[in-house]
């Protein structure tokens, strides 16, 4: 009997091993989910918009998409969630150039006409940052707000938090991605995970206002989590709660956009 289960045991723990291993070998897929543009793909939005390609240090080139407002009183940096690309993320832009705000919307490698793909989190954080210093060439930093939604707010953070924009926003943060994979695989050892976007650290060390804005009913970011970042905010930093909001269609919330309207001017 004994050796049935010790091999029973032993069955399962080897399982376990080969789960953590795929894991870490392939936790990109978990994370990430791109839609790849071909190169000459046609975008199509009503607002005026210019494409800009970017080149990072490793010679990779990123697109983005520079959407422009009539009379504009600074720009946003937006960096969007973890699946789709500029087709659709596109589409948020109106809302802030509405605002008087251009907006740089920027597709991670591999998603959309972006090149490459997503390896490590500094690589990540060296790319966003690529974007950001495209922008300082051509506005004052104080006129620059970073603005990150889902995956893209500990990035976000982080790039607030080693530069000196007028305003950091969060749309549905987390506190970190540790925390969150603890939600979701408690059974994953956390110290696998390459891409720890620890949203609170960063925080702390937030020069500037922050200000983030969290569905109440948000299912897979859990509503929590910005309640935990909140005690690591300085008292002049906001959050807004939005009541039955969850995680998506957050950017057409009236409530949303009447207290984006209140921060941004």
């Amino acid at each position: 009997m004994a050796e049935v289960v010790w091999s029973i045991l032993k069955t399962v723990l080897l399982l376990y091993l080969a789960v953590c291993v795929l894991v870490y070998f392939f936790q990109e897929k978990l994370i990430f989910f791109p839609e790849k543009l071909n190169p000459d793909f046609t975008f199509r939005f009503p607002a005026p918009f210019e494409e800009i390609r970017l080149k990072t240090p490793d010679n990779t080139q990123l697109h983005t998409l520079l959407f422009k407002a009539e009379k504009p009183q600074g720009v946003i940096l937006y960096l969007h969630g973890n699946a789709g690309s500029l087709r659709s993320w596109g589409e948020v832009a109106p809302i802030y150039t509405s605002l008087g705000y251009d907006v740089l919307i920027l597709d991670y490698r591999g998603y959309g006409k972006s090149e490459g793909k997503i390896t490590s989190q500094t690589q990540f954080y060296q790319d966003v940052q690529t974007a950001y210093d495209a922008l300082k060439t051509k506005y004052p930093e104080s006129d620059i707000v970073i603005l990150g939604y889902s995956i893209g707010t500990g990035p976000a953070a982080h790039l607030a938090s080693v530069n000196q924009p007028r305003l950091l926003i969060l749309q549905a943060p987390y506190y970190s991605l540790g925390d969150l994979m603890r939600k979701y695989f408690p059974v994953i050892p956390a110290f696998l995970l390459k891409y720890r976007f620890e949203t609170h650290r960063y925080l702390r060390n937030c020069p500037v206002p922050v200000v983030l804005f969290h569905g109440e009913q948000d299912e897979i970011i859990p509503y929590a989590s910005s309640l935990k970042l909140k005690e690591v905010l300085k008292e002049t930093d906001l959050l807004f709660t939005l009541k039955g909001q969850s995680h998506n269609g957050m950017s057409s919330n009236p409530a949303y956009l009447e207290a984006l309207r209140r921060v941004l001017r």
